[in-house]
């Protein structure tokens, strides 16, 4: 990532220098152009495979059973012409300009079209803040508002706030005379009030730049009281409204989403950081309640599928973006499917048995990302809901369950090789809402399953 530029550029290095000047020179001169993207009146000539090579989006668009191959020109909604310009300069070129001004939109749709290259290298500093600030050249050559946008965020990997504040001191000491004024200002950005005491008042308080910056004053005193209070009292609501003191999302987190709560569904997510010891309220202001869905994270988002709201029993299915934490509507699968069960393997998410309000289900199907599809696979030799998936050695297992009747005993594992299901070995009792994890390591067989 090169940010000694302004506007700096994100770049992606999958085709050759000399491809990606090959096919713009077509791009630009309109040459051997196969489609038409229109967005808000504003027409972009392009050539499917390259569009195809950036975005699984377009690749689905373009390749869909029920697309017409000699459609020419393609609407798309949901995004302005000049994000979609970007976009398009992006499968071409493999950079894009970031500026403080287009970064929040551009990142939204690098997530609408599944563009992974501009996601990844601009989560890359986010992800890599200590190490970028202790071996990066380029990370003295930033510009204020770079270094502001990048400190500000919730999701920066920090585990403690005196890294942020010494890549601050870093940055201002590279040219002093210059930038120490931006003290008040970048020290806004840094979450004081998660600071030891001790540290705050030696290294914060006590700091040249911050004593001689009458700005500071009002932040430090700020500080002070914010300290004083967490120290007091367990973290609250208003802890994580304030900037000072809201704790930062770490780089892994447990999220929990929906569920069953107080007589009915919620739509509250909650995201616990292991570093503080605490979940942090993360619930889009759109979120719908859902209750009894299956979860599945998949290429960076979290797929909430299925489920029951009180009233009606779906079949929809939302891919999460944790970073920009917005939902968005993936293909719908063939059944409504409440209680479901779902695992990964090999790329692709399943979905398992279920019930769809009259009865439970013995039917499965596959969804395929990079198609935005789910496919019908052979049926389980048992109808379950409230069972367990898990897979293991290329199979997918599924065990235990509901059958409507009873609760069951039975297992039974797929191949997508033959794309059948096989019964195995029943368990030993009867089990609904069951767990099922897999575990593997040679060592593990003479421990568990050592005879005689």
């Amino acid at each position: 990532m090169d940010t000694s530029k302004s506007p700096r550029c994100i770049m992606e290095e999958n085709m050759s220098t000399m491809t990606c000047t090959f096919f713009n020179e077509l791009h630009l001169t309109g040459k051997l152009c196969d489609v038409v993207i229109s967005v808000c009146g504003t027409e972009f000539n392009a050539h499917k495979i390259i569009l195809c090579g950036c975005s699984s989006y377009f690749r689905a668009l373009f390749t869909s059973v029920w697309n017409n191959t000699e459609k020419w020109v393609y609407n798309i909604p949901g995004v302005t012409s000049d994000t979609m310009r970007l976009i398009i300069d992006y499968a071409y070129t493999r950079s894009v300009p970031v500026t403080e001004e287009n970064v929040e939109e551009l990142l939204v749709a690098a997530d609408q079209f599944c563009v992974l290259g501009i996601r990844r290298a601009f989560l890359f500093v986010l992800h890599n803040f200590k190490e970028m600030v202790a071996s990066s050249e380029e990370f003295v050559e930033l510009s204020l508002e770079q270094l502001c946008e990048i400190i500000e965020k919730d999701d920066l990997n920090v585990k403690q706030e005196d890294t942020v504040f010494e890549a601050i001191l870093t940055w201002i000491n590279h040219s002093l005379q210059d930038r120490k004024a931006h003290i008040p200002l970048l020290l806004s950005k840094v979450r004081l009030g998660l600071m030891p005491a001790d540290y705050f008042m030696s290294n914060i308080k006590n700091n040249a730049l911050v004593k001689e910056n009458d700005n500071c004053k009002p932040i430090v005193i700020k500080a002070l009281k914010a300290i004083t209070n967490l120290n007091r009292i367990r973290p609250s609501n208003s802890s994580f409204r304030n900037t000072m003191t809201r704790p930062r999302l770490p780089y892994g987190i447990l999220l929990a989403i929906g569920g069953w709560s107080g007589g009915s569904p919620t739509n509250v997510i909650e995201a616990y950081d292991t570093r503080a010891d605490c979940w942090v309220k993360v619930t889009p202001e759109e979120e719908s309640p859902r209750a009894y869905h299956g979860l599945a994270y998949l290429n960076g988002f979290v797929y909430c599928v299925g489920g029951f709201d009180s009233i009606d029993y779906f079949n929809s299915v939302y891919k999460f973006n944790v970073v920009t934490r917005t939902w968005h509507e993936v293909g719908p699968m063939y059944s409504q499917r409440c209680y479901v069960s779902v695992t990964v393997m090999d790329g692709c998410i399943y979905a398992l048995g279920g019930f769809d309000g009259h009865t439970r289900l013995n039917t499965a199907e596959r969804f395929e990302p990079d198609s935005n599809q789910w496919t019908r696979i052979a049926p389980m030799a048992e109808q379950r809901s409230d069972a367990s998936a898990t897979t293991l050695h290329g199979k997918v297992y599924i065990c235990g369950g509901f059958n409507g009747d009873e609760c069951l005993f039975t297992a039974e594992s797929y191949s997508p090789q033959t794309n059948q299901w096989s019964l195995i070995a029943p368990m030993g009792s009867r089990r609904s809402g069951v767990g099922s994890h897999r575990v593997c390591g040679p060592h593990l067989c003479g421990r568990w399953f050592r005879r005689g």
